[in-house]
């Protein structure tokens, strides 16, 4: 079976990524599935709205898993706010097959992927970098090295 040049991409991405980095990921995620639900509301395929909400939503989740409230302090604290309000924006949405609630938590999720992209020194937002300079996050490390 031909391997797909996007997959593998996308998984050398996540092997190869920064603790920050891999939110920013999860970040895109639930957005890509937030514009993917906002897309089939309008043109009615409730089945495929409900699937890219479910999807946000299960990432919103884990990210809200992964908050470290230890090291996080308040700032986790107040990300925990934020993601559950994000979830019941997503629920309203899909209950009451609604815009509004879909842009209002694309909104708010990508000024945190924005607060998120300031955290990475220039050089690793434009590319990888191979300095290990990485800054305190309230969340957990995803997939670190033991």
């Amino acid at each position: 079976m031909p391997t797909n040049r996007y997959q593998t991409y996308i998984e050398e991405e996540i092997l190869t990524a920064a603790p920050v980095q891999l939110i920013q990921l999860l970040y895109r995620g639930a957005l890509d599935s937030i514009t993917s639900a906002r897309r089939y509301l309008k043109l009615g395929d409730i089945r495929a709205r409900s699937r890219a909400i479910s999807k946000a939503m299960t990432i919103v989740t884990e990210l809200s898993l992964s908050l470290n409230h230890t090291a996080g302090g308040q700032l986790s604290t107040k990300l925990a706010e934020l993601y559950a309000y994000t979830q019941t924006l997503l629920i309203q949405a899909n209950v009451k097959q609604s815009d509004p609630p879909l842009a209002e938590a694309e909104r708010l999720l990508s000024t945190l992927l924005d607060g998120w992209q300031a955290c990475l020194p220039p050089e690793t937002q434009a590319g990888k970098s191979g300095t290990s300079t990485e800054p305190s996050t309230p969340h957990e490390p995803v997939g670190s090295a033991y």
